[in-house]
């Protein structure tokens, strides 16, 4: 009893930092197909959270970016028919979104960009009690073959949960060219998330909707049911399976905060040096130099506390957003307040009071954290995410510690490129 009961504890920290159940619809071949019946269930199913329902259905459907023409200088001019595609996953409990700004920047590179959503997401938490891993999977093996039709390269991304979906998809295909990977969620801090698949029949909810705690904002939610947790668990699950197999050989990027709340991140690192053996994928670390790092200039660290910008530590979802995102930037219309504070420091926050920024539960005295949601360091993260998919090992920057915030190939602003058409 113990045991479950510290299962269900840890579970909750997860659950807070990562956040009538209707069956996913059968999945369309093609990617238009697919995108306008998303868009027809979330019309029908989404319990909407503003009262602009265009931009918000916007925000969470499925989208695909057509290649910029080089709006800024970083790469050649694309044909009309683009030569090279990814599909972008998010993760668990979030939504397109995700990728707002990352889509961009990988458009302005010359990719054919598509984002899916995954069944039960997009609508309301409810609709994950009964939805299941292969469920996930087979949104992914639909689309990733779709893209394979219209492009020569295929490539895949993927965020937390996503990126461990991406990962199963690119071993079973090895004519994936590579990975861009945010905070894969190959194993949690947790230690019981294992319990999560045998509690979930008497235990629906980790924590049940009590109408205080948030349920969702405009693209994510805040609370997912247990079910939920066990599919992420078996797809962190099989993630490892893969990496035990055997290394990967194709290019990845990959970015990781030291001091993730949701991650072992010490076993990222150790699975990065060891299994994902390309001589120009890159590890970007956001925290300390880790002791002893003697990769090859493979793994760049970035401090992750920056007081000029009010940054206690970077967090498990804040690394793909640019600081001029919308939503979530530093000027953004969503402040995520439930943090891991105390009620004074919640309705603080709650009240527009200057905060500083972290991950889930991070506190420090005289300080209100808000959740950190956009990443100081995007353009510079850009230029090494372009490096290693075009494989220019001679333009990679190689390890060292801090550094600008600004990269010094400064671009658009956040990485925006002007250009890049966005179909709806």
């Amino acid at each position: 009893m113990l045991v479950v009961r510290a299962a269900l504890a840890a579970a909750a920290v997860l659950l807070a930092a990562c956040a009538a159940s209707g069956r996913p619809p059968p999945i369309a071949t093609g990617f238009e197909d697919y995108r306008r019946d998303t868009i027809d269930m979330l019309q029908a199913r989404r319990h909407f959270q503003a009262t602009d329902k265009a931009a918000e259905l916007a925000w969470n459907a499925p989208r695909e970016w057509l290649p910029a023409t080089a709006c800024d200088g970083a790469t050649p001019a694309t044909t009309p028919t683009p030569d090279k595609g990814i599909l972008l996953i998010h993760g668990l409990g979030d939504s397109p979104w995700s990728f707002h700004d990352v889509a961009r920047q990988l458009a302005g590179q010359g990719f054919l960009v598509r984002t899916v959503l995954l069944p039960g997401h997009g609508t309301r938490p409810q609709d994950l009690l009964d939805v299941t891993l292969e469920d996930w999977q087979r949104v992914v093996r639909e689309q990733a073959d779709a893209l394979r039709r219209d492009v020569a390269q295929v490539y895949l991304g993927g965020f937390s949960t996503g990126a461990n979906l991406a990962l199963d998809y690119a071993y079973a295909h090895p004519e994936v060219a590579g990975l861009v990977l945010f905070s894969p969620a190959f194993q949690s801090s947790s230690r019981y998330d294992w319990l999560t698949p045998l509690i979930g029949w008497f235990r629906p909810w980790l924590l049940e909707p009590d109408g205080r705690r948030p349920m969702q904002n405009a693209v994510r939610y805040m609370t997912v049911p247990t079910n939920a947790f066990a599919q992420f668990w078996r797809s962190s699950r099989e993630a490892r399976q893969r990496l035990a197999e055997r290394p990967y050989d194709k290019p990845v990027f990959m970015a990781v905060a030291q001091h993730d709340s949701v991650l072992d991140t010490a076993y990222l690192l150790s699975a990065f040096q060891q299994r994902f053996t390309h001589p120009v994928s890159r590890l970007v670390w956001y925290g300390a130099r880790p002791a002893g790092l003697a990769d090859g200039g493979r793994v760049l660290v970035r401090s992750d506390a920056l007081a000029q910008r009010r940054i206690s530590r970077f967090s498990h979802m804040g690394l793909m957003f640019s600081p001029a995102n919308p939503l979530y930037g530093e000027r953004g219309s969503l402040r995520i307040c439930w943090n891991g504070q105390d009620e004074v420091a919640l309705r603080a926050c709650e009240r527009g009071e200057p905060v500083w920024y972290s991950d889930w539960g991070y506190r420090e005295p005289g300080k209100v954290h808000a959740r950190l949601t956009f990443n100081p360091y995007f353009e510079w993260q850009g230029e090494v995410l372009a490096d290693v998919l075009n494989r220019r090992p001679g333009s990679l920057p190689q390890a060292r510690h801090d550094g600008p915030v600004a990269g010094p190939r400064a671009r658009t602003q956040a990485g925006y490129c002007a250009d890049a058409r966005h179909r709806l």
